[in-house]
């Protein structure tokens, strides 16, 4: 039942990666609207979930919370040394990556390897999606209808964000293509696998934390202040508003 299910997420995974290309002469709506839904996402659900499921204090700090404090560092920490590594513009191996390296590629000097890293995290994260649906599923059918609700609702958000980053960073369009369809087929992949193994709770609730650090980190310091470079519109700004508040919504109809 939780592989059945975990399909619907595969789908809407693919439906916000297919929205995400169709838009590309709005990218700064695009952009104001990945990061509202990532900062919703974050906030609403990732870290109450995390809190909750973590448990225990580490001098005085929910455990949660200081791995939130670590995905984020860790995320600065690893855009900052890639963004050191020397860049060979001759290493390129098609067409398209030499596009990118003689300046077709991501503005700023932004790194394409940060833009797979993220997108590689949020395949990782989809297959804890899975997962949490079959956890849950192993509690009870209504746990579990509850908690894929929540899944495959945000999903959309998880594959338009997947497919946003990667081209963000200025890989081409056939990564962020293929980094999509894993993000698609990452919750059924977990889903799967808990029919051979339980997931501890508190486990769980460490990588939540830790998770949300990271995209706290990539909505907070590049996409939204990329989403206001070239375009500081109002439409922008609301955009940001409305994928918060559509968070908030799926967040609300599956408590």
């Amino acid at each position: 039942m939780a592989v059945l299910v975990a399909l619907g997420a595969f789908l809407m995974t693919l439906a916000g990666g297919w929205t995400a290309q169709r838009v590309t002469d709005r990218r700064h709506l695009v952009l104001g609207l990945a990061g509202g839904l990532m900062l919703g996402v974050v906030g609403l659900d990732l870290l109450p979930e995390a809190l909750r499921a973590a448990g225990t204090e580490v001098f005085g700090v929910p455990a949660a919370l200081l791995l939130f404090v670590a995905g984020f560092l860790l995320a600065h920490l690893a855009e900052r040394l890639l963004a050191d590594l020397p860049r060979d513009p001759h290493s390129a191996r098609t067409e398209e990556d030499q596009a990118a390296a003689h300046g077709g590629g991501a503005p700023d000097g932004r790194v394409p390897e940060v833009g797979l890293t993220a997108a590689a995290a949020m395949v990782g994260h989809s297959a804890m999606d899975g997962v949490a649906i079959g956890a849950a599923f192993q509690v009870g059918g209504g746990m579990g209808a509850s908690v894929a609700l929540a899944v495959v609702a945000h999903d959309f958000a998880d594959g338009f964000n997947t497919y946003t980053i990667t081209s963000l960073y200025g890989n081409a369009r056939r990564r962020a293509v293929a980094m999509l369809f894993a993000d698609a087929a990452a919750p059924v992949l977990g889903a799967a696998s808990t029919l051979f193994f339980v997931l501890p709770e508190p486990l769980l609730g460490g990588y939540l934390g830790l998770f949300g650090g990271v995209l706290l980190y990539l909505a907070a310091a590049e996409i939204l202040p990329e989403a206001h470079h070239e375009h500081p519109a109002r439409s922008t700004l609301l955009c940001t508003v409305a994928g918060a508040a559509f968070i908030w919504l799926v967040v609300g109809l599956a408590g």
